[in-house]
């Protein structure tokens, strides 16, 4: 479902501050793998979701989804095969409009616009039932703008927002890592639900080291621009905090407190 192969990417490049982000990375995922992203900063964790997004073009390489080459096709050509959850709750939703009408924009991407554009009542019925799930009280505030929501609230939209057409690659970049703990665990126990029940075809990053071994079928390690571990099946579900702080430690690369503490 997704292929990408011997992808370079140099930032500030013949300057001082030149940073190889990507080295010759080379990732495929098969239709229905949910993997989890982990490593130190700069390790190359978002550039590689950017590349894949569209708003980066790498220097080298390709990247293909279901097998088209999508490399030199610009982003907002190829939203429709991509979900994308950023860690910031603001990004991917329209503050000013209501949360029925943001999910009614995000059901209708890529759509033709025809003359029935208005909410159905059967759609409005619809959000609610999906909202109800993450139990965040969402499901009675359709009219509700979403800027005046709370951060796991906002994020629990767009989480539906950009899972709700069953895109060809759901991306996740640490979309639960601004919010509380129990908010947190309510919108990844949510994730987990929408991408097994829809076989979505996922990379996740995270900076917890429990959820990227919980959550998932397959794991990937990245170090300066590298992929230097990549686990998947059953070893993965054997797999320890211990044994990736070890991996840590073989790169060269600091595990934070909070990727060893968090919950």
């Amino acid at each position: 479902m997704l292929n990408i192969e011997n992808v370079s990417i140099t930032f500030k490049k013949g300057t001082l501050d030149e940073k190889k982000a990507l080295q010759n990375v080379s990732l495929t995922l098969e239709d229905g793998d949910f993997v989890t992203v982990i490593g130190g900063n700069g390790a190359g964790k978002s550039t590689l979701l950017n590349i894949i997004a569209g708003t980066l073009k790498p220097d080298e390489g390709s990247v293909s989804i279901d097998g088209k080459d999508i490399t030199n096709i610009p982003d907002y050509k190829r939203a429709s095969l991509l979900g994308r959850v950023f860690q910031d709750p603001r990004q991917g939703t329209a503050a000013d409009m209501q949360i029925d009408e943001n999910l009614a924009l995000a059901k209708r991407r890529g759509k033709m616009h025809g003359l029935a554009w208005g909410i159905t009542k059967a759609e409005r019925l619809k959000y609610s039932e999906m909202l109800k799930e993450f139990d965040l009280g969402l499901e009675n505030r359709l009219t509700a703008n979403v800027g005046t929501l709370s951060g796991g609230q906002r994020q629990a939209v767009t989480l539906l927002m950009a899972t709700m057409n069953s895109p060809k690659v759901l991306l996740l970049d640490e979309h639960t890592a601004a919010l509380d703990p129990k908010t947190a665990s309510k919108v990844l126990s949510l994730t987990d639900k929408i991408v097994k029940e829809g076989n979505l075809t996922t990379l996740m990053i995270t900076h917890n080291m429990n959820d990227a071994i919980r959550y998932g079928n397959r794991l990937i390690m990245m170090s300066d621009g590298k992929i230097i571990f990549d686990i998947k099946g059953d070893e993965k579900m054997k797999l320890t905090v211990g044994d990736l702080l070890k991996k840590f430690e073989e790169s060269g690369a600091e595990a934070t407190d909070k990727m060893i503490l968090s919950d």
